[in-house]
């Protein structure tokens, strides 16, 4: 289970901030905003199971 979490963190991650790249080429702020909203969620999935790791292994 949190292979697969931190997997999606990842993802979210990668696809936030393609997101974010194109909506700034093309000039669209809400892509931009999206795409940061993206990687700011993925950030925190990652944050969390880094937090679960250090109980775990703690």
């Amino acid at each position: 289970m949190a292979r697969e979490q931190k997997a999606k963190s990842k993802m979210e991650q990668a696809k936030g901030k393609a997101k974010e790249a194109i909506g700034r080429a093309v000039g669209n702020e809400r892509m931009t905003a999206e795409g940061k909203a993206e990687q700011a969620k993925g950030d925190a999935r990652q944050a969390k199971e880094k937090g679960k790791d250090v109980f775990r292994h703690g």
